[in-house]
C-alpha cells in the first residue's frame, strides 16, 4: 500500500497506545537491535518509500511463547534470507485481545536502497508458514488432540473457520457443488472429521448459511464466506465496544449498540462521551475507529479514514460530534478559479507554483500546488474540468458550485469534532466556560434520552447549575426557575484565562497579560494549551505573554513571530506578508 506520511504517522501512534500491553501500559516499539525503536526516526528515514509493508503476526498459541519479541525477530531474520535482502522494520507487542499479537512495519525498500518487492504469495502465505515452523520448534508438535479440540471449539463460532475452508473446498470439487457427508459416499474420511463436518454444517444452517438438501447431502449457500466474516468482523467491534464500556464502568445492552456502515453517510449528527479509540478493521491502519456513548442513549461504533484523522490525542471521555460533511466550496476549488479567470479560463499548475513560491505563508510550494492538481484528477473523472496538457486544464466559470453540489450529493465519511476536551466531571468542577455551560444558557439545547449516557448528562447539567448558583453566578426566580448572569460565558472564560495565565507565568521568564479587545499583539507563538474553555494560543513578546483563541491556521507558525488584532469574537491572525486571515 502507499506509505502517506500521515496516515502512517496515526498507525505508529495508534499502535503505541495505552493498554496493550499486559499490565495496560503503552506500547513499546522496538526493532531488529534496538529494544526501543525511535517511532519519528523510522518515519523520518520511510518519507520517500514508495510503499509500506503492514503485517500482523497471531500465533494462535501466542500466549504459550515465552518471548514474543525474540520470536518477530528470528521471524523477521527468516524473511529477510527468504528475500534475499536486509530489512528496516519495527515492530510492536499487543496483550490486548485474547491472542497476543505483533504489529510489524516493514520499509519499502531493501538494504541497498531500492525499491522493495514481494509476492503477494509470500505475504499472504509464506511468511504465516515460517511463523507455524517457529511456533513448533519452540512449543513442539501439535498433538492431535491438540488439533481436534481446537477444531471442536470453531463449531459453533459466528466466524470463518478452517472447517469451513475445508467446505468450501469440497464444495468446489463436488458435482453440482454438494458435500455428501453419507458414510457410503466413497470419500474417505475418519469419524471425527465426518462428525466435524456435521456439527459445522449443522450450525451454519442455523445461521441460514447451508441446507440439507437430503439426508447427508449438504449445499452452501451463495456468498458464504463473506458472510461469516462479516460476522466475525461484527463479533469481534461488539466485543471492542463491551471493552470500552466496561473500563467506564457502565453496561448497555446489545439493542442499544449501533455500528455504522463507512460506506453509508450518517443520518443525524452523534453526540457524546468518547469511550475509545483504535484502528479499525483488520488493524492495519487504513482507518481508525471511535466509539462514542451517544446522547441519544446508544453506543456507536464508527470508522472513519485515519490519514484525515488525529484522534490519538483527544483524551477519552471528551465530549466528540460526529456528523456528515456537507459540500461547501472549497478553499483549493477558489484558488483554481480565481487563477484561471486571470487567464482565459486555463488553469496552470507552473504559474500556480511561482505564485505559491512568492508567498512566505506557504512552507511547501510544491506540495501546496500537487495537492490542487490532485484535486483537479478528481473532478476531470467527474467530467466537471479538462486536461489540455500536463500544465493547462481548462476550467469553467462555476466551478465552485459544481464541486460543492457533487461532493453534497457522494456519501460523505463523517468528520470529528471536539465540544469540550473534559469529561463530565471535570467540567462541573471548572472554572472556565465548559459545554455544560452551553447546555445550560443556550436557547435550544441538545436533546438528551432519558438513559445511558443521556442520563448521566442531566445528572451533570443539575450538578452544574448547582454550582453556579453557589458561587453566585445565578440566582434562584421565584417561581423556581435559574436565571444566569447575562454574560456568563464570558466571564467564565476570563476567570479561566487569569488563572491558567497565572500559573504558566512560572515557567516563562515574562507575566501573563490578559489582551483587550482592539489591541494587536505580536509575539513568537510558543505552544497549544488546551483549557475547559477551549484551545489557546501562547504568544510570547519581549515584555510578556498572553493566550488568545487557537485556530488550526495558526499551527504552521510554531515557534515563529505572529500578528494578530484582537476582536471581541477572537482574533484575526495576520500569517505571512499582507494576507489576513480573520477568525
Amino acid at each position: 500500500m502507499r506509505a502517506g506520511s500521515r496516515a502512517a504517522a496515526v498507525h505508529l501512534r495508534y499502535l503505541q497506545r495505552d493498554g496493550v500491553t499486559r499490565d495496560g501500559a503503552p506500547g513499546q516499539l522496538y526493532s531488529a537491535t534496538a529494544d526501543r525503536a525511535d517511532g519519528r526516526t523510522f518515519l523520518d528515514r520511510s518519507g520517500g518509500d514508495p510503499r509500506q509493508f503492514r503485517l500482523i503476526v497471531a500465533a494462535e498459541d501466542g500466549a504459550e511463547l515465552s518471548n514474543l519479541r525474540a520470536f518477530t525477530r528470528d521471524l523477521m531474520r527468516q524473511v529477510e534470507r527468504d528475500l534475499g535482502t536486509g530489512l528496516d522494520w519495527v515492530a510492536v507487542d499487543h496483550f490486548n485481545t485474547a491472542h497476543p499479537h505483533t504489529h510489524i512495519v516493514i520499509r519499502g525498500v531493501d538494504e541497498a536502497g531500492e525499491n522493495l518487492v514481494i509476492a503477494g504469495a509470500y505475504l499472504a502465505h509464506g511468511i504465516r508458514e515460517r511463523a507455524s515452523e517457529l511456533v513448533t520448534i519452540e512449543l513442539g508438535p501439535e498433538s492431535t488432540m491438540e488439533r481436534q479440540a481446537k477444531l471442536v471449539r470453531e463449531i459453533d463460532q459466528e466466524r470463518l473457520t478452517r472447517i469451513d475452508r475445508a467446505l468450501l473446498r469440497e464444495a468446489d470439487d463436488a458435482a453440482g457443488g454438494v458435500i455428501d457427508l453419507r458414510a457410503a459416499a466413497g470419500e474417505p474420511r475418519s469419524d471425527f472429521d465426518r462428525q466435524l463436518r456435521i456439527g459445522r454444517l449443522q450450525a451454519l444452517e442455523r445461521l441460514g448459511l447451508a441446507e440439507e438438501i437430503a439426508t447427508g447431502r449438504w449445499h452452501l449457500v451463495p456468498g458464504m464466506e463473506e458472510t461469516l466474516r462479516a460476522l466475525g468482523e461484527r463479533g469481534d467491534i461488539i466485543k471492542t465496544m463491551h471493552h470500552a464500556l466496561t473500563r467506564h464502568g457502565a453496561e448497555r445492552g446489545a439493542e442499544q449498540f449501533a455500528i455504522h456502515d463507512l460506506r453509508e453517510p450518517l443520518a443525524a449528527p452523534i453526540t457524546g462521551r468518547l469511550l475509545g479509540h483504535g484502528l479499525g478493521g483488520d488493524e492495519l491502519g487504513d482507518r481508525v475507529h471511535l466509539i462514542v456513548d451517544g446522547l441519544d442513549g446508544r453506543v456507536h461504533y464508527v470508522e472513519l479514514p485515519a490519514a484525515g484523522t488525529d484522534i490519538a490525542h483527544t483524551s477519552i471521555g471528551a465530549i466528540v460530534e460526529l456528523a456528515a460533511e456537507r459540500g461547501a466550496p472549497r478553499a483549493a476549488d477558489r484558488n483554481i478559479v480565481d487563477l484561471a479567470h486571470q487567464n482565459d479560463g486555463i488553469y496552470r499548475p507552473v504559474d500556480h507554483l511561482a505564485t505559491a513560491r512568492a508567498d512566505p505563508g506557504i512552507a511547501d510550494p510544491d506540495a501546496y500546488v500537487e495537492a490542487h492538481v490532485r484535486r483537479l484528477e478528481a473532478l476531470r473523472r467527474t467530467g466537471m474540468v479538462q486536461r489540455l496538457d500536463a500544465d493547462h486544464w481548462r476550467i469553467p466559470a462555476d466551478l465552485e458550485q459544481r464541486a460543492a453540489r457533487h461532493d453534497t450529493g457522494r456519501s460523505q465519511m463523517p468528520s470529528l469534532r471536539v465540544l469540550s476536551a473534559l469529561d463530565l466531571e471535570a467540567q462541573i468542577r471548572s472554572d472556565g466556560a465548559t459545554w455544560l455551560d452551553r447546555q445550560l444558557v443556550v436557547r435550544d439545547p441538545v436533546q438528551v434520552a432519558q438513559g445511558g449516557f443521556g442520563l448521566e448528562v442531566e445528572v451533570a447539567l443539575k450538578r452544574r447549575r448547582q454550582h453556579h448558583l453557589t458561587h453566585g453566578d445565578a440566582r434562584r426566580e421565584a417561581d423556581g426557575g435559574v436565571r444566569y448572569r447575562r454574560d456568563l460565558l464570558a466571564t467564565l472564560e476570563r476567570r479561566e484565562l487569569a488563572r491558567a495565565g497565572g500559573e504558566l507565568a512560572a515557567t516563562p521568564a515574562v507575566p501573563f497579560r490578559m489582551p483587550a479587545p482592539g489591541e494587536t499583539i505580536r509575539g513568537t507563538y510558543r505552544e497549544a494549551v488546551q483549557l475547559a474553555s477551549g484551545r489557546y494560543a501562547l504568544v510570547e513578546s519581549a515584555k510578556d505573554f498572553t493566550l488568545v483563541p487557537w485556530r488550526p491556521v495558526i499551527e504552521r507558525s510554531l515557534g515563529r513571530e505572529v500578528l494578530g488584532l484582537v476582536t471581541d469574537g477572537g482574533i484575526s491572525w495576520q500569517i505571512g506578508r499582507d494576507r489576513g486571515v480573520s477568525l
